[in-house]
């Protein structure tokens, strides 16, 4: 039996410093490139977080305090202020800020590999 198994959180198989870890790398990524390749389950992992992040940045707080609660998400200062620019164009928007492609299959572990970018 496998008790105390949280079986429906993505990237089970990591610690939970290290899953923040991989999902905090690729935000910064994603906010700094606009659009990245990666694995379903990591895109999946962190599109609530992106789009909790633009909610933010598009909020009614003054930039200082966006800044600051952005920049405990992300990495780099470089893509929390790629992020303030971004969040303008989606000021009408109330949802759906970034699109999931499947790519392919990978050829050493058969992962589904997807584009994930923002619309």
């Amino acid at each position: 039996m496998r008790h105390r198994v949280k079986k429906h959180l993505h990237l089970s198989g990591k610690d939970n410093c290290h899953r923040k870890a991989v999902i905090r790398n690729l935000l910064t990524s994603l906010f700094t490139h606009k659009s990245l390749q990666t694995t379903e389950k990591k895109a999946l992992a962190m599109e609530p977080l992106a789009h909790r992040l633009i909610e933010v940045a598009k909020g009614d707080q003054e930039d200082f305090n966006k800044i600051r609660m952005i920049g405990a998400e992300l990495f780099t200062k470089e893509a929390s202020v790629s992020l303030m620019a971004l969040a303008k164009n989606y000021v009408n928007q109330k949802g759906g800020y970034t699109r999931i492609i499947p790519i392919k299959y990978r050829d050493g572990d058969a992962a589904k590999l997807v584009k994930i970018e923002l619309v």
